[in-house]
């Protein structure tokens, strides 16, 4: 009996010893020579993030940084991931169309949003962009800018008891079901109301998908798909996909339907009974499109809205959030946004925001590129290297991940002098001219890969944040609030975003 198990265990470990040197051969190769900490077989660098709290995970990857400069490799597991902070090796990654796979993190959001544009690759990839692309026309941008408007009025008016109170609130969670309500509309073309009525199946289902994936990313064990399926997060994981798929099943079959009945009428398909213009979502501009002579599938709709619906919520909130934290902490730079709006807007608090009056808020737009700076809404985004790749005198074997870290990158002081202080003007046109590299600061990414929704998010930002300086004055919170980050695929604040708000006499 004991010669029997001997020879079964001696024969699995030759097996796990075979596939462990011909997959990985080549990356333990090129792995010594990229720097890193020290490695253990099988759990990598576990050790280092075992047990860490994700807000703990960022300080460490901080760390790293620091120690082992701007490009080194780590191993969670079996799989090796090469941070990289330096500008022009992300150029080389971002600025090809040969790197455009996306990491094993974004696997993890792969059973929500499908083949979505975001994790898509290849000629689907390259089919859908070109579909896509002109969705974020400026006159579709300018039907947005109406809900853009509208839902930014029921934020104003949801946060009228903590401006009467003047009390210290979180302002995330309010912020997150704004943008949840103006992605539903210009997604779908439908209201959940999330603003009015937070505890929905739907916005459940958001908030429970996306603390999953957060779990997932920093848990190195179920980041194995093999160990997930038998994990319990994978059962709660389908209870929210059923509701999440069910909700934007049925819109897609519910237009359809509207599409075929309005077919042999001759009226526009977007108008109303009465011949009024509809505002067109983005699903219905999906519903007309064609991919090679034909219609896009119910599935790939889905996928593209689902991904339209987590991309466009997560990172809007993180970047109104942030930035309103930082009008609270700078009175001045408050005052200065606030007089450019006025002068653009006028006295009507209730006079709604057009693109044009967007588009004419300069200062604001400064403000906002430095909140990305300090607080880029995607902290890190990846690229699968498919085959070996020599970047800059450097091999990135075929198999690794390559992390961009536009949190550090935005951080470092040879590209940003001072960079713990909150300035706008170093955007403006001169300081910003000086800049030796574009890719030293990457908030949209860049490339052939680079956000799609870029004027999408910073008219929402723009729209949102006037809104909400016409009414009241932020003001820093009481007490003592500490400042970490939570970095999943969304930078997020560990213990929310405190503020204060007075209404504001002019």
């Amino acid at each position: 009996m004991f010669l029997v198990t001997f020879t079964f265990l001696a024969v699995l470990a030759s097996v796990a010893y075979y596939v462990y040197v011909t997959r990985f051969s080549n990356i333990l190769k090129h792995s010594g020579k990229l720097g890193g900490p020290s490695a253990y077989p099988l759990i990598g660098n576990g050790l280092l993030f075992a047990g860490k709290t994700p807000a703990e995970f960022l300080q460490t990857v901080g760390r790293l940084v620091q120690q082992y400069g701007k490009c080194f490799r780590i191993w969670l597991g079996t799989q090796m991931l090469i941070v990289i902070t330096e500008p022009k090796d992300i150029e080389v990654l971002l600025s090809s169309n040969k790197y455009i796979d996306k990491s094993i993190e974004y696997d993890f959001v792969r059973p929500w949003l499908g083949e979505g544009l975001l994790t898509s690759t290849g000629r689907k990839w390259h089919t859908h962009r070109k579909v896509i692309t002109p969705t974020f026309h400026f006159k579709i941008l300018e039907q947005f800018v109406e809900i853009f408007d509208q839902q930014s009025s029921t934020f104003v008016q949801v946060l009228k008891p903590h401006a009467q109170s003047g009390d210290t609130f979180d302002i995330f969670r309010p912020v997150t079901l704004c943008a949840l309500d103006v992605i539903c509309e210009t997604a779908m073309g439908t209201k959940v109301n999330a603003q009015l009525n937070a505890d929905s199946k739907y916005v459940q289902a958001v908030k429970d998908i996306t603390n999953l994936v957060q779990i997932r990313l920093f848990n190195f064990l179920i980041r194995y798909e093999f160990f997930y399926r038998f994990s319990a997060n994978r059962a709660k994981q389908l209870e929210a996909l059923k509701v999440l798929h069910g909700y934007t099943d049925s819109v897609i079959k519910s237009r359809r339907e509207e599409l075929r009945q309005t077919a042999n009428t001759g009226r526009d398909i977007n108008e109303n009974d009465i011949g009024i213009k509809k505002k067109m979502a983005f699903l219905d501009m999906l519903l007309q499109s064609t991919v090679d002579g034909r219609p896009l599938t119910d599935r790939e709709i889905r996928e593209e809205v689902d991904t339209f619906m987590f991309e466009g919520h997560d990172t809007t909130t993180s970047a109104i959030s942030f930035l309103l934290q930082q009008l609270a902490k700078h009175p001045d730079i408050q005052q200065k946004v606030f007089d450019e709006v006025r002068n653009v807007v006028g006295d009507d608090r209730t006079r709604p925001v057009t693109l044009a009056m967007l588009n004419d808020m300069h200062y604001l737009d400064l403000v906002i590129k430095e909140t990305l700076r300090l607080y880029p809404s995607v902290p890190m985004f990846g690229r699968r290297l498919m085959e070996d790749a020599e970047i800059n005198g450097k091999v990135f074997p075929a198999g690794s991940n390559a992390i961009i870290m536009p949190f550090f990158l935005g951080r470092n002081p040879e590209f940003f002098p001072n960079p713990e202080k909150f300035d706008p003007e170093r955007f403006n046109v001169e300081t910003s001219a000086e800049r030796t590299n574009p890719y030293q600061y990457v908030p949209f990414s860049a490339g052939p890969r680079n956000c799609i929704g870029q004027k999408f998010a910073v008219a929402e930002i723009k729209s949102l944040t006037s809104k909400l300086l016409r009414h009241y004055e932020i003001l820093p919170p009481t007490g003592r609030h500490d400042e970490t980050f939570i970095a999943e695929l969304i930078l997020r604040p560990e213990h929310g975003i405190y503020v204060r708000l007075q209404p504001r006499v002019y």
